[in-house]
């Protein structure tokens, strides 16, 4: 027997999207400007993921607000309780039927490994993208600000295509893992409605 609790408020389902859509094309663009590929052309990827990045941090500052205002930081606040059951869960759990061992509430929406995974890329992956794409962004006034005797153009475009590939490997499981509802759409679905089905 399944319940339906109301868990996604209207702001967080449309910051979720809109930062998916962001950082999902933030990939697309700056991994052409690494040289990866050629789709948009360098000067229009160039053009565009500076548009996107932007429009990222203004998202962000805007969500840090809500969630500070609202109080829903403290959902993001880690813990290790449980992390045991998750791992298994999902490890061999997921394949074998086993019950999952967390159900998101309004007071608690994420499990114990989804706050360890936010925290990582709250304080390290993120960061990591932002110094290194804003020393990108101002490399014209390096020389100015005296950053050119700290700096090398190579290290910071090496630290900033390693960060995105760790936020690459973390869409790519974030999406895999919204599949471990009991059925394969239910999570995506309640960030999309806001309702998640417990057991």
């Amino acid at each position: 027997m399944s319940n339906k609790v109301y868990v996604f408020k209207v702001f967080e389902r449309f910051w979720h999207w809109s930062q998916a859509a962001l950082i999902i094309s933030l990939l697309v663009t700056g991994f052409e400007v690494h040289g990866s590929y050629k789709l948009f052309g360098f000067q229009n990827a160039v053009a565009a993921h500076t548009v996107l990045a932007w429009s990222l941090v203004g998202l962000w500052l805007f969500a840090i607000f809500w969630h500070f205002t609202t109080g829903e930081w403290k959902q993001y606040i880690p813990t290790l309780q449980k992390v045991d059951a998750m791992v298994k869960f999902y490890l061999y759990g997921i394949f074998t039927d086993a019950p999952h061992p967390f159900n998101a509430t309004p007071l608690k929406k994420h499990n114990p490994l989804q706050r360890l995974a936010y925290l990582f890329i709250l304080v390290a992956v993120g960061p990591m993208l932002w110094i290194t794409g804003w020393c990108y962004i101002f490399y014209d006034n390096w020389t100015a600000w005296g950053w050119d005797q700290y700096l090398s153009l190579p290290w910071v475009a090496t630290l900033h295509a390693l960060a995105a590939y760790m936020m690459l490997i973390f869409v790519i499981a974030h999406v895999y893992l919204t599949t471990a509802g009991h059925t394969p759409m239910a999570h995506i679905k309640a960030m999309i409605t806001g309702w998640e089905e417990t057991d």
